[in-house]
């Protein structure tokens, strides 16, 4: 089931990465507020890399938080694309809600 999580994890970081680079117009939208789009995807693929190499919760949090602020600063270098300060605050902030959920059914399934 690890390496379930560890694809799931690549997958959403992939996604993370292409979604947030290309032009708006090829980006899909869904029902949900643009922030919501953002909470929901940073906060799988946070669920996913915890549960996926389990151990070193600091640094898992602190690497996608670094990435959140990469994915940021990226987008002043693509085209109709604009950096805000208010979306990586919301993706670092749901990837780290994502590790520490998944710590947390860790923890729960360990202790039963």
């Amino acid at each position: 089931m690890t390496r379930v999580f560890q694809v799931g994890a690549w997958l959403c970081l992939a996604a993370i990465g292409v979604l947030s680079l290309v032009a708006p117009s090829l980006r899909p939208v869904t029902f949900l507020p643009h922030n919501a789009e953002h909470f929901a995807i940073f906060t799988l693929a946070g669920l996913a890399i915890k549960l996926g190499y389990p151990n070193r919760t600091t640094q898992h949090m602190a690497g996608l938080t670094l990435f959140a602020a990469a994915i940021e600063l990226a987008q002043f270098y693509a085209p109709g694309r604009h950096p805000r300060i208010s979306e990586f605050v919301v993706d670092a902030l749901a990837a780290c809600a994502g590790v520490v959920v998944a710590l947390m059914l860790t923890r729960l399934r360990c202790a039963s």
